[in-house]
């Protein structure tokens, strides 16, 4: 399992990465949600608003935030 948050360190970033780190603590899981603020690595995903959360590869959420009952919901889709 692989959880990004992409952004450039903007305060909706840094809610985004917390909600993503409840979410992962509350599925009982132990991978840890990494931060990418490289604008390299967040071009290459080819999204133009932050924040963006990315799992196993996939966007999921561009531009806005989640909730961390969203977010599990679509970590335990991932999973699948």
């Amino acid at each position: 399992m692989e959880i990004k948050i992409l952004g450039m360190g903007c305060a909706r970033c840094k809610i985004l990465f917390q909600n993503a780190q409840q979410a992962v603590k509350e599925l009982g899981l132990s991978v840890q949600p990494e931060k990418v603020e490289d604008i390299a690595q967040i071009a290459r995903y080819g999204v133009m608003q932050t924040p963006v959360l990315v799992i196993n590869g996939r966007v999921v959420l561009a531009g806005r935030l989640a909730a961390p009952e969203q977010i599990k919901e679509w970590i335990s889709q991932a999973e699948k």
